[in-house]
């Protein structure tokens, strides 16, 4: 009969390995619609993820432009609720800006 010990020896070294993998990181996107004001896009930049507002206006521009663009990169979670804030601040003042996340 074997011990626990015994064949567990390299599963702990792969759950140890497993630990010291970062966590995947998440892009957070703005979409460019036909509706949504650059000012307000910009004042959301510069709000939500922290940009001065040149950074947050060459940001509206490329949405403008190539129909989206990014704001950051973040943990799941993080990237998660700057998505959900973002829209709820967009909807509220009455516009469609779409914001989204995908795997960076």
């Amino acid at each position: 009969m074997a011990t626990k010990h015994e064949n567990g020896g390299g599963t702990v070294l792969e759950r140890q390995e497993a630990k010291l993998k970062p966590p995947p990181m998440y892009q957070v996107l703005l979409l460019n619609d036909d509706y949504t004001p650059m000012e307000f896009v910009v004042a959301v930049i510069q709000e939500y993820f922290n940009k001065d507002r040149e950074t947050a206006t060459q940001i509206m521009l490329k949405v403008h432009r190539d129909g989206k663009g990014m704001c950051g990169v973040y943990p799941k979670d993080i990237a998660s609720t700057k998505v959900e804030l973002v829209l709820t601040h967009a909807r509220k003042a009455g516009h469609p800006l779409q914001c989204v996340m995908e795997e960076a």
